[in-house]
C-alpha cells in the first residue's frame, strides 16, 4: 500500500509540471468526494456491505508567511455491513439479521504546502477531530430474542491525514488521501468551487 501511495504521488508531481491552474490559496474552496480502500471498520463474513464513502470540504483560511496556506473544513464518512443467516435454536429454525452502520462527522484543518511552485498540485497534511458513530441493529424471528441493537462504540476521535490533489482543469481534479477516516486510503474527484 505504501508503494502504491508513493508511486501515485510521484506521478502527480511529474505530471503537474505542465500546469496552468492555480495552487491552493487563501480563499480557495474545495470539495473532495471519494471511495475508501482498506478499513479497520468491520471484517470478513458479511453477506453484504457498502463501499466506504467520504466527502470533505476545505476553505483556505490563512497565509502563514511561509510557502503554504492553512485550511478549515469538514468531513462526512459512511460505511455499513450486514450479515444474515439461519440458525437452529431450541428445535426451531430461525433467521436473523445484523447490521453495523458507521458514520463519521468531523472538523478538520490542513496545511497546504505551496513551496514546490507547481500550479496544479496541492500537497497537504492535517488533523481531524470527529464524532464516530456506530449503530447496530439486530432482528430475528426467534421469539426468545429480545435485543434489537443501539448505538455502541461511539465517541470522539482524533486522527492525522496526508494527501495530494491534482487539478486537470481549473475546477475539476482528483485526490488521493491516506489517514484514518472511514478508510485508510481514499481516492476520488476534487471540485473547486
Amino acid at each position: 500500500m505504501k508503494k502504491f501511495v508513493l508511486l501515485t504521488v510521484s506521478v502527480l508531481i511529474v505530471v503537474s509540471f505542465n500546469s496552468s491552474a492555480q495552487e491552493f490559496q487563501n480563499g480557495t474552496s474545495m470539495i473532495n468526494a471519494g471511495v475508501g480502500l482498506g478499513s479497520s471498520l468491520g471484517g470478513f463474513g458479511y453477506t453484504s456491505q457498502t463501499p466506504a464513502l467520504g466527502v470533505s470540504y476545505e476553505y483556505g483560511m490563512w497565509d502563514i508567511g511561509g510557502p503554504g496556506v492553512i485550511s478549515l473544513g469538514g468531513y462526512l464518512g459512511y460505511k455499513s455491513f450486514k450479515h444474515s443467516a439461519n440458525s437452529a435454536y431450541l428445535g426451531g429454525m430461525y433467521t436473523y439479521s445484523q447490521k453495523w452502520t458507521y458514520l463519521i462527522i468531523g472538523a478538520r484543518s490542513a496545511y497546504h504546502f505551496n513551496g514546490l511552485n507547481v500550479d496544479k498540485l496541492d500537497l497537504y497534511g492535517g488533523v481531524m477531530l470527529s464524532f464516530n458513530n456506530l449503530n447496530y441493529k439486530y432482528s430475528s424471528n426467534n421469539p426468545y430474542t429480545e435485543y434489537t441493537g443501539g448505538d455502541y462504540g461511539s465517541g470522539l476521535g482524533l486522527s492525522l491525514y496526508v494527501g495530494s490533489r491534482y487539478m486537470f482543469t481549473n475546477n475539476i481534479g482528483a485526490f488521493l488521501e491516506a489517514g484514518y477516516g472511514i478508510s485508510y486510503l481514499s481516492i476520488g474527484a476534487a471540485f473547486k468551487l
